[in-house]
């Protein structure tokens, strides 16, 4: 496997600068949780609901195209339950830009935000249990 495909790639006069995939997936996997209404990073759906991943892999809730100057992002989350969706997907977008931005150098031509679903409060969870039983 070329790692070589998988780095973005820099020259300057004093050598190269090479940051992995991975690393601008992990920088906007922050900049998205950092946004007040996003419960969390979606790992996909699983038999018709969507999985919440946890802190430790809210990464793998973020795909990312790398060119030599330009990135996409297509980002997967949960928003909270009450929040105005196209308000929350927008801060995203602009926290998403600005960290990868002012952290990499690169452009960053789009983030696409995919809401997989919604996270309630606990208690409404609870309320909900007790009138089934």
């Amino acid at each position: 496997m070329d790692m070589e495909k998988d780095l973005i790639k820099s020259e300057n006069g004093l050598g190269a600068i090479r940051i992995a995939d991975e690393v601008v997936s992990i920088i906007a996997g922050l900049a998205a949780t950092e946004i007040d209404g996003i419960a969390g990073m979606s790992g996909g759906l699983v038999g018709g609901i969507a999985e919440m991943l946890g802190r430790k892999n809210f990464s793998k809730g973020v795909k990312v195209e790398v060119g030599e100057r330009e990135a996409a992002i297509d980002l997967y989350i949960i928003v909270k339950y009450g929040v105005r969706i196209p308000d929350v997907a927008i801060s995203a977008q602009e926290n998403i830009k600005r960290a990868i931005e002012n952290m990499t150098g690169l452009s960053v031509v789009e983030v696409n935000v995919h809401v997989q679903g919604v996270s309630f409060p606990e208690e409404e969870e609870r309320v909900e249990e007790t009138r089934v039983h």
